[in-house]
């Protein structure tokens, strides 16, 4: 259950909503289709209801016996978005592959990874492949393209324009909103990797997507956020595909993000977009230099 965990504990939240607006559960296979997830994580759930006293379970016999009170919910920091943890394994898997132009993806293996519907999965990867780096072929299987020096500088041209923006709207956030608590865990993971920089210097990347996941976000415009799943494969993977001097090269960028929030912290508008320009100019360069 390691693998589904987080899948499991996410589409359990949303079951829980589901059982409180109807008050009735759909037969499993139903279940499965609505939370986009596997006959294995649905039958995780119902177990898990059954051990609250939500509901009784015999075979297909449902017997709802109270409401989802606040307790029974996972917290939010333990589930990500089904769209979030599709992606992460996407990327994982294709790395795993070596990354090379031609590479097949399956989607019924990547979500029988997962632990989710093949649904959820296909509608991931039609979404991405909108930017002609996957394609489809007939049975379920698709083909890693790769890319271009043309399409990557084209890709920092768009990106430095919705970083720029979402920056910006990162510094004018109030006080209390929840981003600032999120950067400041995030900085102190810099800081722990940077600490321990020769053993954990490959964490990197998973901390990159998140702490550019966060600006993007904060900008609050549905189109950059939906952009950032390309940033996402081709600035914070792609490159490790070029393994020469990463520790290096992450441990320059661990500084530069601390640079970035120290000035995103100061509220200074000026200060932040010079950090961020610095900042992706170097991200810019090691992109480049992973292509050739």
């Amino acid at each position: 259950m390691a693998k589904q965990n987080t899948v499991f504990k996410e589409a359990f939240n949303r079951c829980l909503k589901l059982l409180a607006e109807t008050a009735t559960l759909p037969s499993e296979p139903e279940l499965g289709t609505v939370l986009g997830v596997s006959r294995t994580t649905i039958r995780a759930i119902l177990t898990r209801l059954e051990e609250l006293k939500l509901i009784t379970w015999d075979k297909r016999a449902k017997a709802v016996l109270r409401q989802p009170e606040p307790a029974d919910y996972y917290p939010a920091e333990e589930t990500d978005s089904l769209s979030d943890i599709i992606e992460r394994s996407f990327m994982r898997r294709i790395l795993a592959g070596g990354a090379e132009p031609g590479m097949q993806i399956n989607e019924l293996e990547l979500a029988r990874d997962i632990g989710t519907g093949t649904t959820s999965v296909r509608e991931f990867l039609i979404r991405f492949s909108r930017f002609g780096l996957i394609e489809k072929r007939p049975n379920s299987h698709w083909i890693l393209k790769g890319f271009t020096r043309e399409f990557a500088l084209e890709l920092t041209e768009v990106r430095e324009m919705f970083e720029l923006r979402s920056a910006h709207s990162f510094v004018a956030l109030p006080e209390d909103h929840p981003a600032w608590a999120e950067l400041s865990r995030i900085e102190a993971l810099h800081h722990e990797i940077l600490g321990d920089i020769d053993r954990r210097y490959r964490e990197f990347s998973e901390l990159d997507e998140r702490f550019h996941r966060l600006l993007h976000k904060s900008s609050s415009n549905r189109f950059i956020v939906d952009f950032y799943d390309i940033i996402a494969i081709v600035f914070h993977y792609h490159y490790q595909w070029n393994k020469a001097n990463a520790r290096e090269r992450n441990a320059r960028a661990l500084e530069e993000h601390l640079a970035y929030i120290a000035a995103l912290r100061g509220r200074d508008p000026v200060k932040a977009e010079d950090a961020c320009r610095r900042h992706l100019r170097s991200a810019r360069e090691t992109l480049l230099q992973s292509i050739q």
